[in-house]
Order: C-alpha cells, then structure tokens, then sequence
C-alpha cells in the first residue's frame, strides 16, 4: 500500500448532496497518456486524493492505470472526467441522450471504474441554444442510477447556469471554470455560492508562468517562506474554490500539496486582489465552439 504523505491532509468540501471532495487535486489536462501513469502515482503517493481528467485528454487510460497501481483504497480516491460534447455530434433528443450514456461507459472503462465520483459537461456552447440541457437530463439519468456520485458542469456562465437551474432538477454540484488572482471570477463565484454550487479552478496557477512572477505573489512567498505557487493554491483555499494543478515535476507535484501550513493575512488577500485584470488566459465560453 501506498505509504502516509508526509504533508499534512488536505481540506475537503462537501457538494450540495453531501459528497465529499478534497479541495486540493491533480490535473492532468496536456499530459500525454504514456507521461499521465507516473505522474498520477507520483500525486497519489505524494497525498493526492482527487484526480481529474477528461475524455478530451486523451489520458483516461493511463490515468486509469495509476490509479490500479497505486495502492490505494478506492474509496480513498475521488476521480473526476469530463465529457467532450464535440459539435460533430447531434447531442439532441434520444440520440443524443444515448450518445452521453455511451461516452461514460467508454470513459469509465478507460478508467477501470466501477463508480465515477464526477462527471462534467466540458462545455456549455451556449451558441447552440439549450442542447446542453438534453446532455445534463442524461447525466441525471447516471446520477439516478448510482453510476456517478455526483454531476457538474464546467466553463458554464451565469445565463448558462440560470437556465439550467430553471428547466431541470438537479442543481450541479460544481462548475469548474478557468480561475486565478489574475481572473478571479468574483461574479460567478457570488451565483455559485447563492445557489450551493462548489467553484473549481482549472489552470489555478496561471500559463506561461506570467501570474508566477508577479511581483506582489513573490513578496509574499518571501514573507512566508514559500513559493509563488504554494501562495496562489493557498488563496484559492482560502477563497473556498477547489483547485487542480497540473505538473509533470515530482518535486512540483509534492510542492503544490504542501499548502495546509501557513495563512494568508489581510494585507496578503488585499496584495492579491490588486493583481486582478479581468482578462481570460483561456478561450471564453460564450464563443468557444469547435467543429
């Protein structure tokens, strides 16, 4: 079995039907699948508890394998992926209610699961009307059936959100969306608070390195004796959002974990909060489409 992490345990937040997730997890979204099995055991040997993906990744599989390798109890873990509703697809009427059903099967054999702790819409594509609702009414359909212990969205925006809220039952446990001190979603954030849904961060800690060598984070990681990361993953659990970073690194895998130890003061959130600009590093969800 998989020896006890040396840092200490992550928080975990508990979604709007009470199941439990840990409020830091590993992303593995650009990692080839071959790269996708070490890096996934290393997360998992380091402390890491939930693990995300996504049918687009293309890492299902060795992500899956990771997981088989690991050594660690099942119901330890809480894997999430995602479904790709590719504009290729009539994702309307029965069709496209069968199409979604097909694509978890495929998703979580891939994975070698019996049980998926979340899945997700990757994408609202809102300028094709309210397909995006016949996605969701199948995803009930696999909540309903015990099949996932929880579904969600991801990238979807407060008309996106409304709408939903409005023509179906369930309430999406969580919406995962691009967010960081540079975007920090403030909005978005006040809706999903308002209405239970949990916030997650994907590309928590920026692209490129720019957020990183900000020079109020790097004051910061100096006052504390951190890094510039280790500061970002804080704010964002001190802000309640789930993050998932992503990292190859070993040392940058166990590094992003260790964040449970120190505590960002006033002047730090204030310092951070100073950095914002508004602006997307990724592609905005109101016009991204694909063929």
């Amino acid at each position: 079995m998989t020896s006890t992490p040396a840092v200490p345990p992550i928080p975990s937040v508990a979604l709007n039907n009470g199941v439990r997730i840990p409020q830091l997890g590993f992303g593995v979204w650009q990692v080839p699948d071959a790269e996708a099995v070490p890096a996934v055991r290393t997360a998992i040997e380091s402390g890491y508890r939930s693990i995300d993906t996504a049918a687009i990744y293309e890492n299902e599989a060795g992500t899956g394998q990771a997981i088989a390798e690991a050594g660690v109890a099942r119901d330890e873990l809480f894997v999430t992926t995602k479904l790709w509703n590719s504009g290729t697809v009539d994702w309307s009427g029965e069709q496209g209610r069968d199409r979604v059903l097909r694509a978890f099967d495929e998703s979580l054999a891939k994975l070698g699961l019996d049980q998926l702790d979340l899945y997700l819409i990757h994408w609202p594509r809102p300028m094709h009307g309210t397909v995006f609702l016949n996605i969701w009414r199948a995803f009930e359909q696999l909540h309903a059936d015990g099949r996932v212990r929880a579904i969600g969205v991801s990238n979807f925006r407060v008309p996106d959100l409304e709408l939903l809220l409005k023509e179906t039952s369930v309430v999406p446990a969580l919406n995962q969306v691009e967010l960081h001190p540079y975007f920090p979603q403030t909005e978005l954030r006040a809706f999903h608070a308002e209405h239970g849904i949990a916030t997650e961060a994907w590309s928590p800690l920026g692209q490129g390195g720019d957020l990183l060598a900000e020079p109020a984070l790097l004051k910061i990681a100096e006052k504390h004796g951190r890094t510039a990361a280790q500061v970002v993953l804080r704010w964002h659990l001190q802000s309640g959002v789930i993050a998932i970073p992503k990292s190859v690194t070993p040392a940058r895998i166990r590094e992003n974990l260790d964040v449970t130890g120190f505590e960002l003061d006033a002047e730090d959130l204030a310092a951070i909060a100073a950095v914002a600009t508004g602006k997307r590093i990724g592609p905005d969800p109101a016009g991204f489409d694909w063929n």
